[in-house]
């Protein structure tokens, strides 16, 4: 690596499913937000459960996105002993709101698989290193630049076992002129640490 003196680490890891992470079990019709993100650094579904039928209310969810853009989305309540999940994905959750009076309880949390997201760095830099540990699963580690849905600059394909990550890098690292944004499966990652500019 060439001697830089503003290189940053940033750690990802998918923090696995949690069914109150979110929220605790309550009947208010404002949640109580006990873990507003980041999940790991990582975008996350939003999963709402109940013992009730809640199918009657409409959960409105606020936070933000992968990029660290605000969004807002609509959700109709669980039935009974059911789980529903948000269509987008939250770097972080401010409010969960009913709009009505809530039946029995609702708890929040994050669903903890599939496609996730982050944001390395939201402007110009160059990714120096990235260390970490894979599991049995093959994929890839996936790198846009200007937003999540951006251009892929960088590709760290996975073996597909139980193992470390260390991909070589050249010294400049890989410049990413509008920011780096980081694509991962949950089943595929264990945790990695990303070094870059910042």
């Amino acid at each position: 690596m060439a001697n830089v003196s503003d290189v940053k680490s940033k750690f990802f890891e998918p923090d696995g499913v949690d069914a109150d992470q979110v929220s605790a079990s309550g009947s208010a019709t404002t949640l109580v937000i006990a873990d507003g993100g980041p999940y790991g650094n990582l975008t996350e579904t939003i999963t709402l459960y109940s013992s009730g039928n809640n199918t009657g209310n409409t959960f409105t969810i606020t936070g933000t996105d992968g990029n660290g853009d605000a969004q807002t989305e609509d959700l109709t309540g669980p039935n009974s002993t059911a789980t529903v999940n948000s269509a987008n994905k939250y770097l972080t959750v401010t409010s969960i709101v009913s709009d009505g009076a809530i039946v029995t309880d609702i708890q929040a949390g994050i669903l903890g698989t599939g496609a996730l997201t982050g944001t390395v760095f939201a402007g110009r830099t160059r990714i120096r290193g990235i260390t970490g540990t894979s599991k049995a699963s093959a994929g890839n580690i996936v790198f846009k630049n200007t937003s999540i849905t951006g251009t892929t600059l960088l590709t760290i394909p996975l073996t597909g076992a139980v193992s470390s990550i260390d991909p070589y890098i050249p010294d400049n690292g890989v410049l990413f002129n509008a920011g780096a944004y980081i694509n991962l499966t949950a089943a595929d990652i264990t945790g990695v640490t990303v070094y870059y500019d910042g």
